[in-house]
């Protein structure tokens, strides 16, 4: 017949397969294993304390034959006086009487020959009473001793065991024996061991409670457990089990394991986020796939490139991969420190955007700006630790040839360029290889601004979008001094945009101080001014009081010439 799952309701059936409760089952082995144990344990404890006691009697029957042989000699010399035998073995018969205790209840003292006739005998039971020695095997024993004394087990006449110690008397020509019933010595361990069954089931009944009590609330971290489970399930996140109180059994091990697989999943992510961005991360752990999409977002791309890369290469060969490292390491972390989000790395030069992280409510683009100036600070201490290290080999000796070149392609310095704008940011490509990137116009444009930092000799160059979407934020306009450079019609374009150099008051690198420079920009834009204007002269003057590298450009640029006829100010840059 097929039984049906509410069959019995102490147990819940899966088709014919009944469920037992993790709970019976630890407490059936419990119970099993704490009564084993217990019982076992008890056991030898006892069997230990009898060979004790065993042992300890047999020192108090060897004290007590002791005085009974010593009473033998004086009742030996007694009757060799007295010639009267009987007399004599009625008062070791009195006094081996005298040497019982209360414990001795069937206890036996008594002088046997070797053929079995008993001399005395004496026991504090008067039920007991010994005619003849009947164990030969015991007689054999004591007979074949070297010393004619020890210990025995021997077989009463009465029919019961007893234990006991003798001494051979040459006088009385007989063994002399004090013993007690084994029986006795067997009821005292019985009565323990039945004293100690009983308390053993009673313990064992409390324990029983007090275990369930416990797995009750042992079990309760399943509960626990599961509605951690279910609320990630809902919440779409993965995050550990929290185990902070959990018991150290399978379930919270089940639920370490877990976490385990939860961190591993999470190393993963980790492992993904240094390919890709952050939020493309977080988004496709969300979504639980990557789409093939983009919108239109207001953002700042930041744009920084190594200058004379080939030489470097060339210079350093497979080294050039270390020293990269080392550079990227810093300026990575600048990035990531201001909200931006590194897009691509592309050999020795790196694209990030700012403003894409939802959560980030600064300015995007005076983000920008001050990890422009992180990466110019951590690149000039990279050069001033290799001009130490240069200083330190010097005292030694002077570089070779080839040291020199080393010396000089780890000399690394850098340019950054930012614009910023509306471009396309999303993931392109295909669903077998995808891409996350930013498109647009001013993406570009922040590439060329980068370029211009070698022509104009400057470390940032920033377009006027960045120049006033940064001067929003009061702190930016508090802290930084935008310059105008100048104004440039790049490749590919039909008008002219002006480009600023953004200096920070606050800048960690003593070649860019404010305080130094200040001046010397003023009348860098005095120059610019009258360059515009076309009076060149006046503009030449300016510049040269400047003593600015970027004014070399311009006085390169006019020479001893006028401005030219329809001058517009703009000047056309012809490559990338």
């Amino acid at each position: 017949m097929k039984r049906s799952k509410h069959h019995f309701k102490f147990f819940q059936y899966v088709g014919d397969t009944p469920i037992v409760s993790t709970k019976i089952k630890i407490l059936a082995v419990f119970i099993t294993l704490i009564l084993l144990s217990t019982f076992s344990t008890n056991l030898i404890a006892i069997t230990l304390s009898q060979r004790k006691v065993i042992q300890l009697q047999n020192v108090v029957l060897v004290g007590k034959l002791t005085e009974l042989f010593n009473t033998a000699n004086s009742q030996k010399q007694i009757e060799a006086y007295s010639q009267d035998t009987q007399a004599s073995l009625d008062a070791l018969t009195q006094a081996a009487k005298k040497g019982f205790t209360e414990m001795d209840v069937n206890s036996v003292a008594l002088a046997v020959r070797p053929n079995g006739m008993i001399l005395f005998f004496a026991s504090p039971n008067e039920n007991v009473k010994w005619d003849m020695f009947s164990d030969k095997a015991a007689l054999d024993k004591m007979d074949s001793t070297e010393n004619k004394q020890g210990s025995l087990y021997f077989t009463g006449p009465d029919g019961y065991e007893y234990f006991g110690v003798y001494k051979f008397h040459e006088t009385w020509f007989s063994y002399i024996i004090r013993a007690n019933r084994v029986q006795d010595t067997n009821r005292a361990m019985f009565k323990v061991l039945g004293i100690t069954v009983v308390l053993v089931l009673v313990m064992a009944i409390f324990f029983v409670f007090m275990g369930t009590k416990i797995l009750d609330g042992l079990l309760s971290n399943i509960k626990n457990i599961s509605m951690q489970l279910y609320d990630m399930q809902q919440s779409q996140t993965l995050k550990p089990i929290n185990l902070e109180g959990a018991p150290n059994d399978d379930i919270t091990y089940l639920a370490a394991n877990f976490n385990s697989l939860s961190s591993t999943i999470d190393n993963l992510l980790k492992i993904f986020q240094k390919f890709v961005p952050a939020n493309v991360v977080r988004k496709a752990h969300q979504d639980q796939i990557i789409k093939l999409e983009g919108k239109q977002c207001n953002l700042t791309i930041l744009f920084s490139d190594i200058k004379s890369f080939t030489y470097r290469t060339e210079v350093l060969g497979n080294d050039i991969i270390g020293l990269l490292n080392v550079h990227y390491d810093s300026v990575i972390k600048k990035v990531n420190e201001h909200s931006g989000v590194i897009g691509s790395i592309i050999g020795d030069a790196i694209l990030a955007s700012y403003g894409i992280e939802d959560y980030s409510t600064s300015n995007k683009s005076y983000d920008a700006i001050k990890s422009a100036w992180e990466i110019t600070a951590v690149t000039a201490e990279l050069r001033n630790k290799m001009k130490i290290r240069r200083e330190v080999l010097e005292r030694e000796r002077k570089l070779t040839e080839s040291e020199e070149r080393v010396y000089e392609a780890v000399m690394l310095d850098v340019g950054v360029g930012i614009d910023g704008g509306s471009v396309f940011y999303g993931n392109i490509g295909s669903f077998e290889r995808m891409a996350n990137t930013v498109i647009g116009d001013n993406v570009n444009s922040a590439s060329r601004l980068e370029g211009l930092t070698r022509m104009y000799k400057v470390p940032v160059i920033v377009s006027e979008y960045i120049m006033n979407d940064a001067m929003k934020d009061p702190e930016a306009k508090a802290r930084y001094v935008f310059y105008e450079i100048d104004t440039v019609q790049v490749k590919g374009k039909t008008e002219g945009v002006k480009i600023y150099f953004p200096l920070d008051k606050d800048c960690a690198c003593p070649d860019w101080s404010y305080s130094l420079l200040n001046e010397k920009f003023e009348k860098f834009e005095a120059g610019l001014a009258a360059y515009y204007k076309g009076d060149w002269k006046s503009a030449r003057r300016n510049f040269k009081l400047s003593k600015l590298a970027v004014a070399d450009i311009f006085l390169e640029r006019m020479g001893l010439k006028s401005a030219p006829a329809g001058w517009s100010g703009i000047w056309e840059i012809t490559t990338k």
